[in-house]
């Protein structure tokens, strides 16, 4: 990111407000840094070369004061604002990825891995803060007091003004040499800490199945090699930052000595009056003070910096197309997926493959772990734009409309999704259900078991449930969230691997609300991996992976899809799912589930 990038002030607008205060005050400390010098000198000089009495000198010695006194405030007002704005700005940016990242699609956003994106959108914006705090107010006063100091000096002394003028374009020379000692190594570092926090989320996400084989201590080595290579990242860019502090300060102190030395000869030899001497050498240190700051507070806004330029890069992700039809409405309706295949990294998951979800009928998704079936799934609910094939949604009348031509919203509403860990709203039990009548609530919940759970809860029915269902295991909140979708049937009901943490009695609960979505016309598309449970549906689509035969980069040019090898499985009759037909557009993400 540049020193001041434009972007910044696009993407968080309190960074606007800041700035422009930023700059007043920086005005406002020149005034006073050059009332304090003129007001320093005709103090000193006064009572050492024109022997003034304390009567005289005081009213210098108090405006000094006066000015010192509005120069602390100047400065508690700047650290003040500049907390605020930090908080404010970084929470606009978090809100703006976030959102950005939603409606592109974490694919998109973060094609190498999504836990990425969840370090940068919580920690990694956090290091913002050094860049607000204490790096922008800095680069503001280079730009404003540095040339203003400069202007004074050049009006008391030419000659001490051109040995500044002289010596300050060393200053950015090397701060450039320090940058480039230092080019990616804040890069490096987010890098790191990255890795390692897309390693703790999959440790914690697996600790569960990891404990179950015992194998829960065997990521702790990576763990530890992980921190142990960010802690050598932030210790070496502590280490520059001293090395290069240190460099700006003998260059700065050699230059301030320079202008000393030639105040002192014509002192001596009276080509210069006191008090002009010193109130040059006071202002001296203060043209170069800023463009200290500016060196020294550099590397504690690097790491900033670095998620600042990834911010932005999610954030300058093109929105795909959507459509603006009107969703039909499906009751009594189907989706139909015909030769649908989505590009991976080393080829096609899934391999073109159909899929139909007619009213009252349910289709399984079987396949090897990575072949593709949240990806078909994410295709199907129109999250991921297919690289083959189409999806279309079909009226009660025939009438076939392409997903990528509706929008997507109204589809949702008719759609009832069930992930593997079931995320749901704060309230209680009753309130979570959508606040249903008690007897249907209560026949629902005897259905999937959820009677005998909230009879363990203390307070029954009004039970308070944190955010995303806190107080709740993961099988308690898979029957919360089946008894919901009981309630609130839907033309279209998804269950991603519904009995993943259930034990046989659960895998029995879910059995039986599958026959009754079945039996309330909807039509059920279920990822299985249980036998038990693909036995239950109604058709079977086997979801296979397919290398590219190109053997081109996938996320170069795509091959014609009659080159790639079609899924075999479709219905459970047997029927051989079609071919894709027309070219494969390029996915410029890659990666899959």
């Amino acid at each position: 990111m540049k020193p001041l990038d434009p972007r910044l002030l696009r993407y968080a607008r309190a960074a606007r407000g800041y700035l422009a205060l930023t700059v007043a005050l920086g005005v406002v400390t020149g005034a006073l840094v050059v009332a304090q010098a003129l007001l320093l000198a005709h103090a000193l000089g006064s009572a050492v070369a024109d022997g003034a009495t304390l009567p005289r000198v005081l009213p210098l010695v108090g405006g000094l004061a006066g000015v010192v006194a509005v120069r602390a405030l100047v400065a508690g007002v700047q650290e003040r604002y500049a907390h605020r704005a930090a908080t404010r700005a970084v929470a606009e940016l978090r809100e703006r990825v976030v959102a950005h990242a939603a409606t592109v699609g974490p694919r998109r956003a973060a094609p190498a891995d999504g836990a990425s994106l969840v370090t940068l959108a919580t920690r990694g914006l956090d290091a913002l803060e050094p860049y607000f705090v204490r790096y922008l107010p800095q680069l503001v006063l280079a730009a404003t007091l540095t040339p203003a100091t400069l202007l004074v000096v050049l009006g008391l002394d030419w000659v001490s003004a051109a040995i500044i003028a002289g010596t300050i374009p060393l200053v950015p020379v090397f701060m450039w040499l320090v940058g480039v000692m230092t080019q990616g190594r804040s890069e490096r570092g987010l890098a790191t800490m990255q890795r390692l926090g897309a390693q703790v989320l999959d440790l914690l996400a697996g600790l569960t199945t990891l404990r179950a084989f015992g194998r829960e201590r065997g990521p702790v080595a990576r763990v530890r090699d992980l921190g142990d290579a960010h802690r050598r990242a932030t210790m070496g860019t502590l280490r520059v930052a001293f090395l290069s502090g240190m460099v700006l300060e003998l260059l700065t102190t050699l230059c301030v000595a320079l202008v000393a030395v030639a105040i002192g000869m014509r002192l001596v030899y009276g080509q210069m009056d006191l008090v002009t001497g010193l109130a040059v050498l006071v202002l001296a240190p203060e043209v170069f003070n800023p463009l200290r700051q500016v060196g020294a507070q550099f590397h504690a806004s690097t790491d900033g910096v670095a998620a600042a330029d990834r911010a932005f890069a999610v954030l300058e992700v093109p929105v795909p197309p959507t459509g603006t039809r009107p969703a039909p409405d499906l009751a009594g309706g189907a989706v139909r997926a015909r030769g649908v295949a989505v590009r991976a990294r080393s080829g096609w998951a899934p391999a073109p493959l159909d899929v139909d979800l007619a009213p009252g009928r349910v289709v399984a998704l079987v396949g090897a772990s990575g072949a593709g079936k949240s990806t078909t799934v994410e295709v199907l609910l129109g999250l991921l734009t297919p690289d083959a094939g189409r999806v279309e949604l079909v009226a009660a009348d025939g009438t076939a409309t392409d997903l990528a031509d509706v929008d997507v919203h109204g589809y949702w509403r008719q759609v009832t999704w069930l992930p593997q860990r079931p995320v749901l709203e704060p309230g209680t039990v009753h309130e979570v259900l959508g606040s249903p009548d008690p007897a249907d609530r209560d026949r629902a919940a005897a259905l999937t078991g959820l009677d005998a759970v909230v009879a363990t809860l203390p307070e029954g029915w009004s039970t308070a449930l944190g955010t995303g269902g806190t107080g709740l295991s993961v099988g308690q909140r898979q029957r919360l969230a089946l008894t919901r979708a009981l309630l609130r049937p839907s033309p279209v009901v998804v269950l991603d691997e519904p009995t993943a943490h259930l034990d046989a009695a659960g895998e029995r609960v879910v059995l039986a609300t599958l026959a009754a979505l079945r039996d309330a016309g909807s039509a059920v598309l279920l990822v299985a991996h249980r036998a038990s449970l693909a036995a239950r549906a109604d058709d079977v689509v086997h979801v296979t992976s397919a290398p590219d035969p190109t053997g081109s980069d996938p996320r170069g040019g795509a091959p014609s899809p009659r080159d790639v090898p079609t899924a075999r499985g479709g219905t459970a009759a047997g029927v051989a799912p079609a071919r894709a037909t027309g070219p494969v557009p390029t996915d410029p993400t890659g990666g899959t589930r």
